[in-house]
């Protein structure tokens, strides 16, 4: 029994003996030793290889095991008819036709002032007078002459009507009062121009000229501006390019940013020159005034409808691709299976208008074809690939 007890206390320190105490990187730094730690750097650095090599060594075991290592995963897109609009951006200006300065037809003293800054009025309404200079006591004396000319030319001509008297007194009674009668309406004429009028209705914008002004025609010598705000139009230019889908009567899409209101329009006029300097002519668009916040030489952004097309196809941009001819490509797939594995095929086709990110097909695509999205940039030609969406 002793000799039991003898050899198993043996063992147990030969086996203790034999253990190599492992030595932690914390005890290695407390001794501040750069030969231990140095050391112990490289012991880390092989084992650091070691683990590398058997690493690897597993990896390509369970590659073997793997028989679809190599195929792409790729997500598809399945194409459809589907109505496609195009939109051309412009910008134009707000304009009136009915925006003009009012002036005086004759000089003289601005005798009266009947309306102020901002007041609606209607056409014809009298907006001011201007001194006539004794005109109207002219005119006057003018109706009194055409009177008595008047009533003498009617009495000879009831006595020429009864072969009595000469012809010819007849005849000078006559001009004389048709020349009266001219010369009234004449000086009424001119007695009118004193007399200022609204030429249509509107708002008065501005009163430029006080009472008791002198005022006489010619540039400079404005009274009044009057403005229309209830037909108002924007007027842009458009590129030659879209001379044959711009029309007549297109709707027009208005926004007016400042204001942060957008309405929709049609095109009431097409111009039919083109400018040779930039090679664009113009339209009209009518727009509402908005309950009058809409002003002239307002900035509007327009959106007009150049292209319709109720059966085309749309992809992004983004996975079209372009070869070395310049040919644009995408890829599709073909021969798709249970497992959603399929082959990629490489497919040219020509492209029209964008539309934000998406581009209309207009050869070689068909409806219902599955164009490859995700991973579109990593396939060839013929290569096995495998849909993991649904």
């Amino acid at each position: 029994m002793r000799t039991i007890y003898t050899l198993l206390i043996a063992t147990i320190f030969l086996t203790s003996c034999g253990e190599k105490k492992t030595v932690s990187v914390d005890d290695v730094l407390a001794t501040n030793d750069i030969v231990k730690i140095k050391s112990k750097k490289v012991e880390l650095d092989t084992k650091q290889q070691e683990l590398s090599v058997e690493i690897k060594k597993l990896k390509d075991k369970l590659d073997t095991f793997n028989e679809n290592k190599n195929i792409p995963l790729i997500t598809v897109l399945k194409v459809k008819e589907q109505v496609f609009t195009h939109f051309i951006e412009l910008q134009g200006n707000v304009q009136t036709k009915q925006n003009v300065l009012v002036y005086p037809e004759m000089p003289g003293i601005l005798k009266t002032v009947f309306v102020k800054k901002g007041q609606q009025v209607s056409k014809g309404q009298v907006l001011a007078r201007i001194d006539d200079g004794g005109m109207s006591q002219q005119l006057a004396q003018l109706n009194a002459n055409a009177a008595l000319a008047k009533t003498t030319y009617e009495r000879q001509k009831r006595l020429w009507d009864q072969k009595i008297g000469s012809e010819i007194q007849f005849l000078q009674t006559k001009t004389a009062y048709e020349s009266q009668k001219s010369a009234v309406n004449q000086l009424k004429s001119q007695l009118g121009k004193s007399t200022i009028r609204a030429p249509f209705s509107g708002i008065i914008d501005d009163v430029f000229k006080e009472r008791g002004t002198v005022v006489a025609p010619g540039q400079g010598s404005e009274i009044f501006r009057i403005v229309n705000l209830s037909n108002m139009y924007i007027e842009t230019e458009v590129p030659e390019t879209y001379i044959g889908s711009i029309t007549k009567n297109k709707v027009v899409e208005v926004n007016f940013p400042v204001l942060g209101e957008t309405v929709n329009s049609k095109i009431r006029q097409v111009g039919n020159f083109i400018n040779p300097n930039n090679r664009s002519f113009k339209i009209e668009i009518g727009v509402p005034n908005l309950k009058g916040k809409v002003k002239p030489n307002l900035t509007a952004r327009l959106k007009l409808n150049d292209y319709t097309n109720t059966n085309a196809i749309l992809i992004p941009q983004s996975i079209i691709s372009e070869n070395a001819n310049g040919e644009q490509f995408i890829y599709i797939i073909k021969d798709r299976k249970e497992n959603n594995e399929a082959v990629a095929e490489r497919l040219v086709i020509e492209t029209g208008k964008t539309q934000g990110d998406m581009i209309e097909v207009t050869k070689n695509l068909s409806a219902n074809s599955e164009i490859i999205m995700e991973g579109a940039r990593s396939v060839n030609n013929g290569q096995a690939v495998k849909v993991i969406n649904k």
